[in-house]
């Protein structure tokens, strides 16, 4: 189990390295090197528009990657999605500027964040189900919250590169080419990734689908006839931890930069201090989830990041480093919360057969809905001079709605329900 779960989380790291990259760039330089003939706000909101594009690409990655991992087996996935999102990204760190080719440096940046969005969009719901298809049940949520710590892992990678180059660089050779340096990397820790992927194992489930010949010859088709409420369900309830997430490391870093003058190191440093909160935390809400159940544990962590919108925004306001990390380590935990238990949630949600394409597009739909639509939502509506109540305003409703949406999912720790209370051992 540790060698699988060590497999997963390596590549969810990656992928999510390569993402994280694009976001970060996004926020510090796309602007003024990609979209230099219009207003710093509209560099901005163009800049994160190619950000915002990798979201709407997730949800076709899914289908795409979920019908492979459904009829093929889950451990292709894990190797064609590494390949495409880490091939994107090196590409875009190849990208010429403006200036060099005109507008085609724009579209080339829309066609690449295109590609890693499909890669990623596969990514997730074959990593977790190589550990909760092999885990035992009373332990799931704990080996399933390994993929969880890729993004976090993969997050320190990005911005840990992103801070040491722009310290240690001027501003003109950061602009010039230090900034290409995190997307170049993302080649060495692809190739490492498929080399480790490469010895896992098929999980237990699909060899059981394939022997029975039971797979689902169609899996999407089969979802939206028979599961679309709990893949539209997941999809909302997961929106608020994307959203909180993508306000903190993206829509924050752009806004205290350019709008209050903060330093984009000390801005650097808060984010993966935050990051770091979350991932430490992570295995303990695991455990808890395989206690106490998934579902306790999505709606606090819901209930608690509506009541922390508007601290977060008004430290985030004062421009004060260490205020400014006390707002993001605040988000940190009901984030973690939430973010333990869903690797092993939206699986259980579904039966086997589609299982795969079932996680993977409640996943990524709720990334369009949180993650895509928030650093423009953010950017829009934090333009006076004071605090961007509205962007607090956004952030509450969205995790209303997922309280709302989890209030709605049944609860699937195995011992919790009906007829297998006898399965799985104490936790």
């Amino acid at each position: 189990m540790l060698r699988m779960a060590l497999a997963s989380m390596s590549g969810t790291a990656i992928e999510f390295y390569d993402f994280y990259v694009y976001g970060t760039a996004a926020a510090l330089v796309f602007g003024p090197l990609y979209f230099p003939t219009v207003s710093p706000l509209l560099g901005t909101l163009a800049a994160f528009g190619t950000f915002g594009i990798g979201f709407l690409a997730r949800p076709l990655g899914a289908v795409v990657f979920g019908h492979l991992g459904d009829r093929r087996g889950r451990r292709p996935v894990l190797m064609v999605s590494l390949l495409l999102t880490g091939t994107a990204t090196v590409a875009v760190g190849l990208v010429p500027t403006y200036d060099s080719i005109g507008l085609a440096a724009p579209l080339l940046l829309l066609v690449l964040r295109f590609a890693q969005g499909l890669g990623l969009g596969g990514e997730w719901g074959g990593a977790v189900l190589l550990t909760t298809e092999h885990a035992p049940e009373d332990r799931r949520a704990l080996w399933a919250s390994f993929p969880q710590l890729g993004p976090t892992v993969g997050f320190l990678l990005a911005n840990g590169l992103t801070l040491t180059l722009s310290a240690g660089l001027d501003e003109a050779d950061y602009l010039a080419w230090g900034w290409r340096v995190p997307f170049w990397a993302a080649g060495l820790l692809a190739a490492a990734g498929l080399v480790l992927r490469s010895q896992v194992s098929e999980t237990p489930q699909f060899q059981a689908l394939e022997a029975t010949e039971t797979r689902a010859a169609l899996p999407f088709a089969e979802l939206v006839r028979g599961h679309w409420r709990p893949v539209l369900l997941a999809a909302g309830g997961l929106s608020v931890v994307f959203a909180t997430h993508y306000a903190i490391t993206t829509w924050s870093l752009a806004y205290a930069t350019e709008r209050l003058e903060v330093g984009r190191t000390a801005m650097l440093v808060c984010i993966m201090a935050s990051a770091v909160v979350s991932g430490c935390l992570t295995p303990f809400f695991a455990v808890l989830g395989d206690r106490y159940g998934r579902r306790p544990l999505c709606l606090t962590g819901c209930a608690l990041l509506a009541l922390w919108t508007v601290p977060l925004v008004a430290l985030l306001h004062t421009g004060r480093p260490g205020w400014i990390l006390l707002a993001f380590a605040g988000a940190a935990v009901p984030f973690a919360a939430v973010a333990a238990v869903v690797a092993a949630y939206l699986p259980e949600l579904f039966e086997a057969r589609v299982r795969c394409t079932g996680a993977a597009v409640g996943y990524n739909l709720a990334g369009v809905l949180g993650g895509a639509l928030t650093p423009l939502v953010a950017t829009t509506v934090a333009r006076g001079s004071g605090p961007p109540w509205g962007v607090a305003a956004y952030l509450s409703a969205l995790a209303v709605l997922s309280l709302a949406c989890f209030a709605r999912l049944p609860e699937t720790r195995p011992a919790a329900r009906p007829g297998t209370a006898t399965e799985a051992a104490p936790a």
